[in-house]
């Protein structure tokens, strides 16, 4: 099976009309029940598995939660009218350090969905205007208009996806 592309070496074209934003809210109200469905009722070591080393099934969640905060801070940028999106911590350190696999599952899930939601009543709250506002993303070095930035969050959902369902069919 072909495995998830590097998250960092994707290259992005944001050509979309503005028009496909309730079908990006969907795809992104719907993260948080495709990651249950993908890690419930799965074995404590499929979940906290480190196959090479690398992140766990559990930590991958985690690390979805742990982008919250910052989906929801570029949004802020957009409203702000900021001279560029606030930039992302490119080491992951605060997944890193949360030691997501000591936590409970349902933890992670539940908190997830609190956030996800958060950031969906923001964004459903704002002026139609604002998702055609652009600002350029501090790593792609491009212009994003809002909705694309929800796109990105999208992709970067279903890049964790995958790989949380590569790691649970293969560490059993």
């Amino acid at each position: 099976m072909i495995q998830a592309p590097v998250w960092f070496e994707r290259k992005f074209e944001f050509s979309f009309p503005p028009e496909l934003l309730p079908n990006l809210c969907a795809r992104l109200r719907g993260t948080p029940a495709r990651l249950e469905d993908a890690l419930r009722g799965r074995s404590h070591k499929s979940l906290i598995g480190k196959p090479q080393g690398k992140w766990s099934a559990q930590e991958h969640a985690g690390h979805l939660l742990d982008l919250e905060p910052l989906w929801l801070a570029r949004v802020g940028d957009y409203v702000a009218a900021s001279d560029q999106l606030t930039a992302a911590d490119l080491q992951n350190r605060k997944t890193e350090e949360a030691n997501h696999n000591a936590r409970p599952l349902e933890q992670i899930l539940a908190e997830f969905r609190e956030e996800r939601e958060r950031l969906l009543n923001r964004v459903g709250g704002l002026d139609a205007s604002l998702f055609n506002r652009a600002i350029p993303h501090p790593r792609l070095k491009t212009p994003m208009r809002l909705v694309d930035h929800l796109y990105f969050v999208a992709e970067h959902d279903d890049h964790h996806l995958a790989r949380i369902w590569e790691l649970v069919n293969v560490v059993r």
